[in-house]
């Protein structure tokens, strides 16, 4: 089981931002900027073109309702998407809120952010949703 399907579990707490029947999104613990999400399926895959081709589009339809909040609650002049998938053996796409290119080169440093900021933003989020 990974550390992603524990979230999904329940068993590891992590700051949900929006949740269906097959996807949960919520915050990177290590984000690159304020707002930059997860979005997984429910359904443990490693990677994310073993995904079933309507698996896969439902989960960027999910993740585009994801971005169209994030993007409300944390307003930049975009949202970019990476599909890495090294880090974690579950399929997950980042979202992250961007002024710039810059905003998604993972070799940046991570914000070192408080539980009540997390909630913060999370909360904000989910309060976009739609």
């Amino acid at each position: 089981m990974t550390i992603f399907s524990k979230i999904v579990a329940g068993e590891i707490p992590s700051y949900k931002c929006a949740e269906n029947e097959k996807f949960y999104a919520f915050l990177d613990i290590n984000p690159l900027v304020k707002g930059h999400t997860l979005v997984i399926p429910k359904r443990e895959v490693d990677y994310i073109f073993d995904l079933d081709d309507e698996e896969i589009a439902e989960m960027h339809v999910f993740a585009k309702r994801v971005a169209v909040a994030i993007k409300k609650a944390f307003p930049c002049l975009k949202v970019g998407m990476a599909v890495l998938g090294l880090e974690v053996p579950h399929a997950h796409i980042h979202l992250v809120p961007m002024q710039s290119e810059k905003d998604m080169l993972f070799s940046n440093p991570k914000l070192k952010l408080s539980g009540e900021e997390f909630a913060d933003i999370a909360a904000r989020i989910r309060a976009e949703f739609k």
